[in-house]
């Protein structure tokens, strides 16, 4: 079974995590959410998230994407973490894919997974003069090799199936998708 790895750290932004583990599951990818830290993860806005484990609990398994909501504080203390640093760098090097939206991708950028790659963020999250080696981009969702990014809480819907779609296949995405009777599609 295809599996997913999604982190979670105090201040994360409840709209992009919920909508990644929500939709993930809805195509029948095994979602493993864990925490920075042992125990319940409150969101920026104050909703109460509980991981199935706490990330140094599931450090040692392997997950066909890692995938990171944004929110802050939560980004920067994905970007600092020492244990998710590790884990997203072994990920790339083994070809699996890795996933950021909205701040989080400041997280990828310290694991260095970004360095020459085109990626999006939320506006100020990632400085242009200080990563002059990425190219970001306006775009809503942006794929670049075995990495995808996002822009914030408004894209969170398009990138978790953009996610489907590289995990499962587009007929797979096309499935989830049409449930969620969205509008235009």
């Amino acid at each position: 079974m295809t599996r997913a790895l999604i982190p979670l750290a105090a201040g994360c932004e409840e709209l992009e995590a919920v909508t990644l583990i929500d939709l993930l599951r809805r195509a029948g990818i095994e979602v493993v959410v864990a925490g920075l830290a042992p125990g319940p993860v409150t969101a920026s806005r104050g909703t109460v998230l509980v991981p199935d484990a706490t990330l140094a609990a599931v450090a040692d398994q392997a997950f066909d994407l890692i995938v990171l909501p944004g929110g802050l504080p939560g980004a920067d203390h994905l970007a600092a973490d020492p244990l998710l640093r590790d884990l997203l760098q072994r990920q790339h090097a083994r070809g699996g894919l890795t996933g950021a939206i909205c701040a989080a991708p400041k997280a990828l950028a310290a694991a260095g997974l970004l360095s020459g790659r085109a990626a999006t963020c939320y506006p100020g999250s990632l400085d242009p003069a200080a990563h002059p080696d990425i190219r970001l981009t306006g775009e809503a969702v942006v794929s670049d090799g075995t990495v995808l990014t996002s822009r914030g809480p408004g894209t969170a819907m398009d990138f978790a199936l953009a996610l489907i779609e590289r995990l499962a296949g587009r007929p797979r995405r096309d499935e989830v998708e049409a449930k969620l009777l969205r509008p235009g599609a």
